[in-house]
């Protein structure tokens, strides 16, 4: 007969997912710098933000559609509506509508893969809702997944092939697994469950874009939520599923990877690091967006005078959004807000872009299309250097050239308008308000703002989604 064992006797340690655990056992909103809680704060808000600017979205309807189906009236609320489903559920649907419209956070770090690290924030809500966790508890969990989140993606190259919610799915397990109150064992298996099964593949950003650029980030949230449920009700996890055989350092990242040292105890928290964009758009086309607002003043009214629109920007900004086919023939709104040569003649044509300006009378308006094929972009070797250097500059110009010669040129970056300008509080406010104020109302949207400003306060976050009600 075989004599029974203890249990993991002689295993190894995996070293990175016990890192992981250990610092998300010990943080607490104590422990946060009064800095962190406020870039929490403020991403918070942002987030809210531009989930109410890509409500309407077709992929958020669809997503909201689905929800439907698994109601749950002790689950976690689809933001918008009435409507209570699954906690992952809710983490899936709110994570897609908060991507939609591109107004949510970037992080370009030295030689990361960068990410939109705000994927993380609506599935870590929904778990803490369905746990009645305190707005110090959101708090913290943000902050927990941000420096998770941003950590591995420190450790990686960005021209990776798989995609940046990979490392969404992973911190948001173990920031989902805290707001659960799961044990040290059971956040083990939580974050295991996190990192084996979901790793997105980098095509969702390549070639012509669809609805998936924003559902990837619902589905690792999903996937993260799912993992601390599974691991709160005994689910166990691959062993060593970082650094196994067959494990996510091997098979994903193809390189060593070794996590620095997370924030507290004096050490900066990564959520200070991470950019609100200023428009809605590709971060890495914001500053040509910012340019052409500095011509389309002279331009307007004269489209049709418009021989040739020259943008220069730094390399990166020309690989991601000017150097291939479907930059100069987007089908979708999420090419189009990926394409340089779109949101330069838009911003011509109309003074800037909104989310509205990748709706469909855009997508397809003559005029626009037109002078899309008059923009050539090119990369600038100083602007380039720019980039590459920390604090990083965003430096773009747009010079429109006339049929008459008249050379109108117009650049952005290395100053207050600069991407990695940090947003005062008057700024978030006013883009938090150009986004929800239709749809809510300014009595309402006040309110709203008072209460995520004062979130440490709210003994109870369930109390937040009802606010936002629109159907």
């Amino acid at each position: 007969m075989n004599k029974p064992v203890e249990h993991d006797v002689g295993r190894k340690v995996d070293r990175i997912q016990q890192q992981i655990v250990e610092y998300a056992g010990k943080l607490n909103y104590e422990s946060l710098s009064s800095d962190a809680a406020h870039a929490a704060k403020v991403r918070v808000l942002d987030t809210f933000g531009a989930l109410m600017g890509g409500f309407l979205d077709e992929s958020s309807r669809i997503a909201r559609q689905s929800a439907a189906r698994s109601p749950s009236p002790d689950g976690a609320t689809v933001i918008g509506t009435r409507m209570k489903t699954t906690p992952d559920t809710a983490a899936f649907v709110n994570a897609t509508t908060s991507r939609c419209v591109e107004m949510n956070d970037t992080y370009h770090g030295p030689n990361s893969h960068g990410g939109h690290p705000s994927d993380v924030i609506m599935p870590v809500l929904a778990a803490a809702e369905y746990a009645g966790c305190s707005g110090r508890d959101f708090i913290t969990g943000v902050v927990l997944a941000y420096e998770i989140y941003l950590r591995i993606s420190d450790t990686l190259p960005e021209r990776t092939g798989f995609d940046c919610t990979t490392f969404s799915g992973i911190a948001v397990a173990a920031a989902a697994g805290k707001m659960l109150r799961l044990t040290p064992e059971q956040l083990e298996h939580c974050v295991s469950i996190g990192v084996v099964p979901c790793n997105p593949l980098n095509q969702g950003r390549s070639n012509h874009l669809s609805m998936w650029k924003a559902v990837a980030a619902g589905a690792a949230g999903r996937a993260g939520v799912f993992a601390a449920l599974l691991a709160r009700d005994g689910m166990h996890g691959p062993h060593l599923p970082f650094e196994g055989k067959h494990g996510w350092v091997k098979q994903v990242a193809k390189q060593p990877v070794v996590l620095a040292e997370m924030g507290g105890n004096g050490r900066a928290f990564k959520i200070e690091e991470t950019l609100l964009k200023k428009r809605a758009c590709c971060a890495t086309s914001v500053s040509t967006i910012l340019a052409a607002e500095n011509v389309s003043g002279a331009v307007r009214g004269r489209i049709d005078e418009v021989e040739e629109v020259l943008v220069d920007t730094y390399a990166n900004s020309h690989r991601a959004c000017g150097s291939e086919e479907h930059h100069w023939n987007p089908d979708s709104r999420e090419t189009a807000d990926h394409s340089i040569p779109y949101g330069v003649a838009a911003t011509l044509i109309d003074g800037t872009v909104t989310p509205r300006s990748f709706d469909d009378a855009h997508l397809w308006n003559p005029e626009l299309r037109g002078l899309m094929h008059k923009v050539k972009v090119r990369v600038d070797a100083d602007f380039t250097r720019d980039y590459e250097r920390h604090p990083v500059w965003h430096r773009s110009r747009v010079t429109v050239v006339l049929c008459d010669g008249e050379r109108i040129v117009g650049e952005t970056g290395a100053d207050e308008t600069d991407l990695s300008t940090p947003m005062n509080k008057e700024q978030i406010e006013r883009k938090f308000r150009g986004v929800t104020e239709d749809l809510l109302g300014s009595r309402r949207v006040d309110g709203i703002i008072k209460t995520l400003w004062q979130l440490e306060d709210v003994k109870n976050v369930a109390a937040i989604p009802p606010a936002f009600l629109l159907a």
